[in-house]
């Protein structure tokens, strides 16, 4: 698989040979290429950073065939929004297994990691993609049935946020263990930030860690 990274916390998932294609989280940031030729569209939850219905609705008009995949809270919000008349995402719930973009996809976590005071409080499904979690804004950790970390090959890390500190990024990581790691969710990052975290999950022995700069792609073995 190809992992394109996009603006702030936008990813595209590719096969190998180009027939099968997924996008996650295009929102009010991510460049409208990113959704040229993509069958399908995940969409963790509803904050603009991860969700552009303008962006959504400019690529529908090019793809009336582009697909939606997202929580059923969203699912029915975007259903009504005006601006993408005739859409009919699929609502999946956490748990759930589906097919997306002519990947294997199972729903997980479901609720928005917290700033404070129970705030946000939303709606927030990551998805396992093959092997390739996308956690959205959650520390969300899959487990299987026997209650052990699912086998990750490739964790989208959030890296920044008001949700989320430097520990639980590292914590996060160490409770998933997966075989790669990949920062997103770093549009506030200066420069400066971007290399302090690189240089301590790069730390990290168990997994190997590297970003990927903005339009350009990390294959999986």
């Amino acid at each position: 698989m190809r992992l394109t990274k996009y603006a702030h916390a936008c990813v595209r998932i590719d096969s190998s040979d180009g027939g099968r294609s997924v996008l996650i989280d295009p929102g009010c940031w991510t460049e409208p290429k990113a959704f040229d030729g993509v069958r399908a569209v995940l969409y963790t939850h509803a904050h603009a950073d991860h969700l552009d219905p303008d962006l959504l609705a400019a690529a529908r008009a090019a793809d009336p065939e582009l697909q939606v995949y997202t929580h059923p809270e969203l699912a029915a919000e975007l259903a009504a929004h005006p601006a993408l008349s005739g859409l009919a995402p699929t609502a999946v719930r956490t748990g759930e297994s589906f097919e997306a973009g002519g990947f294997a996809v199972r729903a997980v976590g479901g609720r928005h990691a917290q700033v404070i005071d129970n705030h946000p409080d939303c709606a927030n499904l990551g998805y396992l993609v093959e092997g390739v979690y996308h956690p959205g804004d959650s520390l969300h950790v899959p487990r299987g049935h026997d209650g052990r970390a699912e086998d990750v090959r490739a964790l989208l890390l959030p890296a920044s946020g008001p949700w989320l500190s430097l520990r639980e990024a590292i914590e996060m990581v160490r409770a998933v263990r997966p075989e790669r790691a990949f920062p997103i969710h770093d549009a506030n990052l200066s420069p400066i930030g971007a290399e302090n975290f690189d240089g301590w999950l790069e730390g990290e022995s168990v997994t190997r860690y590297a970003r990927i700069e903005l339009g350009e792609s990390a294959v999986l073995d």
